[in-house]
């Protein structure tokens, strides 16, 4: 194949053509210098580089003629090709020629090496053809002469070539080795300094600084300096707090202080945003948080922060003969728990579990709120019991994870509700504790809560204490306070308000919940009888309006009852948008009144975001949506079309004949699912787990879930033991991307496990056990299976 033709041919800088004679014709002679160091214009600066390929002779078939005729002609100096080596003629320039010219071939141009046209002067054609067509002999052998005589000038170029190569290639491989060398010393070297680097770091760390004083410690230093140190102090600060920046120079003279003690007491201080590891190891959640480190033991300092007080207390602990005061916390056990708990008016009791990393992170807090509490008058009891070893306890009081706190009253036990720090255990004991009934003593106090209200109010009216259904009130209201607020009141001024006389108790909803399809209030009369249950059940009976307000902090309380219709849209009750909320409000009240059966909400769909997005309404394109939530977790969606009382009125009607289709969701059902543990998803809960011929141990856990992750393999080769046995089935299930359509499989935290006993599937069996590991996983398949059949199942 040929190249395409070049650009017209470029003049070497060696030797250039009068304008007359501007062909591309090159000395092959003169393209040699380059390359051998010649001292031609080629070697100068700014001298076009002539590559080697260029060196092939222009064409091989310039020389034309006949055997015995053709032009006349020169002989043409033989050369080696540069890169090839092949032999042909070497054109000259046109002065080698007699006359002052080429002789021009007898046939068509000649290609040249790379394909294109030969080109001669159309002068030297016309005097080649005028010489005539033959060549006598005697000017061949001239020729023949001519041609060894310019064979030796080419053959010294050739060898002065190859010597020069010769000796770059001789430098090149002298060089070689002390260049490889010299890097490999380098690299050596700068690996040595890296390792110098890298221990000048750690020495860095280990290295303890001290500022002012104070000692300077972090994750690296912090136990090999406090290794061999019976007392020090701690304080765990953040750079950017201001109470930090405020107790420095008391810290500081805090350190001079107990600098001078005999012996010296070190000082310490801790950025805890950067030094994460050790803020976490002591449960530092406050900024500045000062404790003294005895013998490797961490003692909170709960006292002011002042030179006198810190360094008193560290003193005392820092003598050989201290011990840590003993727990304010009770211990319970069966063989004391109904004799403490049975005899105190109110006390606080937290079933735990050893192992429970919650209940590690509560234990300080508690144990501190224990004390304060411990100190009122009179005192609130704090008390907690392993339920890993008081198992008896544990079922009795249906404790199912970790930790679970109760309130008992004279052994009569309630949830706890409240948070879970010192704080706010305090402040909630401390309300708990208290009258279950607030007195009202002002009109004006029940028109607030009518006109301002977002819960149920629930009043009694009695003329005085001492009436006996204000002491049957009391003891109901008793039962019932984690999740109402109840008054009462003697004022006639009230009860005349509100229509009733003494001996009543009322219950109403604030104005924006009223409606003309409900009464305004529920009245019932109590007396000395009346049974507290009674008082109970008319409560709970109108503690909702006919169309409430479901939000996500009363969802848990007040919206438990199934089936529940919740209408989604933006709900906001303030003054500027009442009238638009209860606009959608009011179309709703119109279906309800005809559904007593179901529980009805509105709901903004903010605050349900993830519900309604599970829903699949999240893109329905509508600004009001609905959905049903029935028993078992089931959900059923609205489909999308303008909303009005029609729409939502068939669509209840619709699920009260059976007809809707419940929305599940799920991840796309696995193509494989042959693995030793089977994989659930939302749409295949009911075939897998719900399968009434099989026992299913079934995991939920979340990807993300480090204590999932460790299970991980255990619960693999729990699979892979019982993989063999037919009636039995090892499961899991991503609990965050798909849903339970089952109710009684409750999911508070991962992983979660239960069994699901082939014939009971309606009272799963939860694993309580702290030890996920193969062999407490393989005893408790074991205890609960139904049978166990080793018969390999056909795949």
């Amino acid at each position: 194949m040929r190249s395409p033709a070049p650009p017209p041919w470029p003049r070497p800088a060696a030797f250039v053509l009068p304008h007359s004679l501007s062909q591309p014709v090159r000395s092959r002679q003169t393209e040699w210098q380059p390359l051998i160091g010649g001292s031609s214009a080629a070697n100068q600066k700014g001298a076009p580089h002539v590559r080697a390929r260029s060196f092939k002779r222009a064409s091989r078939g310039a020389r034309g003629g006949r055997r015995g005729g053709g032009p006349a002609r020169r002989a043409a100096p033989r050369c080696i090709d540069a890169q090839r080596g092949a032999r042909g003629p070497c054109l000259q320039s046109a002065w080698d020629w007699p006359g002052g010219g080429f002789p021009a071939p007898n046939r068509a141009p000649a290609r040249t090496s790379w394909g294109g046209v030969s080109r001669f002067p159309s002068g030297f054609a016309r005097e080649a053809r005028a010489r005539g067509p033959g060549v006598p002999r005697g000017r061949r052998r001239g020729e023949a002469a001519l041609r060894t005589a310019t064979m030796r000038p080419r053959k010294a170029c050739l060898l002065v070539l190859l010597l020069a190569l010769a000796q770059l290639l001789a430098v090149a491989s002298a060089g070689g080795p002390d260049e490889d060398s010299s890097n490999k010393e380098d690299a050596i070297e700068d690996e040595e300094e890296e390792e110098d680097d890298d221990d000048d770091e750690e020495e860095d760390d280990l290295e303890v600084k001290e500022e002012n004083g104070v000692l300077i410690l972090n994750d690296a230093n912090f136990d090999n300096f406090v290794a061999d140190k019976d007392t020090v102090l701690l304080e765990f600060y953040a750079p950017w707090c201001g109470h930090c920046k405020q107790f420095a120079p008391e810290y500081e003279k805090i350190a001079n202080a107990l600098k001078e003690n005999d012996p010296p007491i070190p000082v310490a201080k801790i950025d805890a945003t950067s030094e994460s590891t050790l803020a976490s190891r002591f449960g530092v959640s406050g900024y500045p948080t000062i404790k003294v480190l005895k013998k490797g033991q961490a003692v909170d300092y709960e006292g002011s922060r002042t030179q006198e007080e810190i360094v008193a207390k560290v003193k005392e602990i820092s003598q050989p003969n201290w011990t840590p005061p003993p727990e304010v916390t009770l211990v319970l056990t069966k063989d004391n728990f109904d004799e403490v708990v049975n005899d105190a008016d109110i006390i606080l009791v937290e079933f735990y579990a050893p192992w429970c990393g919650h209940c590690k992170k509560l234990a300080p807090e508690y144990e501190k709120a224990a004390k304060e509490l411990s100190q009122r008058s009179p005192p609130i009891p704090l008390a907690k019991v392993d339920a890993t070893a008081e198992t008896d306890l544990a079922k009795r009081f249906d404790v199912s994870s970790y930790p679970t706190l109760k309130i008992f009253r004279k052994g009569k036990p309630f949830d706890y509700n409240g948070p879970r720090e010192k704080y706010g255990i305090v402040d909630y004991m401390i309300e708990q504790s208290g009258p279950p009934s607030k007195a009202i003593v002002a009109l004006k106090q029940v028109q607030e809560f009518l006109k301002d209200g977002d819960d149920v109010i629930i009043i009694g009216v009695f003329t005085a204490e001492s009436d006996p259904a204000y002491q049957q009130y009391q003891e109901a209201a008793n039962n019932l306070r984690e999740d109402y607020k109840f008054h009462h009141t003697f004022s006639t001024e009230i009860a005349k308000f509100l229509k009733v006389s003494s001996g009543k108790l009322v219950v109403m909803q604030p104005e924006k919940f009223q409606s003309k399809f409900e009464p305004r209030s529920y009245v019932m009369e109590i007396q000395s009888t009346t049974e507290g249950s009674a008082i109970r059940d008319h409560v709970l009976k109108h503690t909702l309006p006919l169309v409430g307000h479901r939000k996500t902090s009363n969802d848990a309380k007040r919206y438990t009852r199934r089936p529940l219709v919740v209408v989604y849209y933006s709900v906001d009750f303030s003054f500027d948008y009442r009238a638009a909320t209860q606009f959608w409000r009011n179309k709703v009240l119109e279906v309800a009144k005809d559904f007593p059966e179901y529980t009805f909400a509105v709901a903004d769909e903010d605050d349900f975001a993830t519900e309604v997005k599970d829903l699949g309404l999240s893109e329905s394109g509508e600004d009001v949506n609905a959905a049903i939530l029935d028993e078992g977790g089931r959900k059923f969606a609205m489909e999308p079309d303008e909303f009005d009382s029609d729409t939502l009125r068939e669509f209840v009607r619709a699920f009260k004949k059976g007809k809707l289709k419940p929305v599940v969701k799920s991840q796309p059902v696995p193509k494989n699912n042959k693995g030793p543990v089977k994989v659930v998803v939302g749409k295949t809960f009911d075939s897998i787990v719900m399968d009434p011929k099989k026992d299913v141990l079934i995991e939920f856990y979340a990807p993300w879930c480090g204590h999932c992750k460790q299970l991980e393999p255990e619960y693999t080769a729990l699979g892979k033991k019982y993989k063999g046995h037919k009636n039995l089935v090892i499961a899991k299930m991503d609990a965050t991307a798909n849903d339970i359509p089952n109710n009684r499989y409750k999911v508070e935290g991962f992983p979660t496990i239960y069994f699901a006993p082939s014939g009971d599937k309606k009272n799963p069996i939860k694993f309580e056990d702290g030890n996920r590991n193969l062999e407490h996983l393989s005893k408790f398949v074991e205890e609960h299976a139904t049978k166990l059949s080793r018969t390999r199942e056909e795949l």
